[in-house]
Parts: structure tokens; C-alpha cells; sequence
């Protein structure tokens, strides 16, 4: 992640679908990336489940990371999510969950996703245009996912309701 060679991360928030998305390299990159966080001894904090590119959770815990799912209580009993791997994190609300992740992590990362994950990069975003933290935040583009959402940010700055720097 450029600009983060300062910053030592030891803990990093994974975004990413709870399906696995139509093509097998979003699942296996997340299943990689839950190896690499391992060997990296980088522990993993997620929004919980193991459904979808959540999986990513599984592949870590079984490197032996230390995994911490984030979830509120109303999804946490249902079958809408699958199970948490790992730790479990039960909060009262969505705004809960994202707070809690932000508290126990050093930056953040995003996998291919639906509406959830576009939600959680935009709130995460948001807060560093705000200057309330300076975490590294990436986006996984994996096979292109996020190219038009990268072209719609970069109209959004030529536009001027965005600065370069956000």
C-alpha cells in the first residue's frame, strides 16, 4: 500500500463481498490474501461471517492468524452472514461494527463487494477526508472490479466536489 512505509500495520480491516462474485479470481485472491496477512503475522479484523469473499477469514485462521469478526447482533442470528471465524466481536448496530473495526485496526483494504463494501469504503474514505484518522485505505482491483468507481472518483475531482487528496 503506497504511503505506508512509515506506519507499521499490525492490524488491517478487510472489506469484501458476501458472495463470492462471478469470477474465481475474486475468491481466490481473498483466500491469498488471508495467507499472506498470516505469514505476514498481520492479524485480521472483518465485518465476521465466512460467506463470499469473507472466506478470506478462513484462510487466515487457518495460517494461524488471529482473526476478529465484527458483528452486529441482529446478524449475528441468522444464517445471513455464515459463521464467524475466529474471535467474535457482537455490537448493537452497523455504526457499532464500523467504529469497532476502526478502533482495532492500523489500516484497511477492500475485495471485490456489493452495496456493504461500497458502504464501508466510502464511510472509511469519508473520515480520512475529514482528517478524522491518516490509515492507509486500498482498493483490491482485482480483474478491473473497481476501474469505474476509480473513473467516477476521478470525474469527481475534475468536477471539484472531491481534491485529489481525498
Amino acid at each position: 500500500m503506497a504511503g505506508s512505509s512509515s506506519h507499521h500495520i499490525r492490524n488491517i480491516c478487510v472489506f469484501g463481498g458476501s458472495s463470492p462474485g462471478k469470477e474465481k479470481e475474486f475468491l481466490e485472491s481473498a483466500n491469498h490474501r488471508g495467507k499472506l496477512l498470516a505469514e505476514r503475522k498481520i492479524h485480521l479484523v472483518y465485518g465476521g461471517g465466512s460467506l463470499g469473499l469473507m472466506g478470506v477469514s478462513i484462510a487466515a485462521f487457518l495460517e494461524g492468524n488471529q482473526v476478529l469478526g465484527v458483528v452486529p447482533k441482529a446478524l449475528a442470528k441468522g444464517d445471513i452472514i455464515g459463521k464467524t471465524i475466529g474471535e467474535e466481536l457482537q455490537v448493537s448496530t452497523m455504526f457499532d461494527r464500523m467504529n469497532a473495526m476502526f478502533n482495532h485496526v492500523d489500516a484497511f483494504i477492500a475485495l471485490p463487494g456489493g452495496l456493504g463494501t461500497l458502504e464501508e469504503i466510502f464511510h472509511i474514505s469519508y473520515w480520512a477526508q475529514l482528517h478524522i484518522h491518516h490509515k492507509p485505505i486500498g482498493l483490491l482491483n482485482i480483474n478491473g472490479f473497481y476501474d469505474n468507481l476509480l473513473s467516477f472518483l476521478d470525474q469527481a475531482v475534475e468536477q471539484e466536489f472531491l481534491t485529489s487528496s481525498a
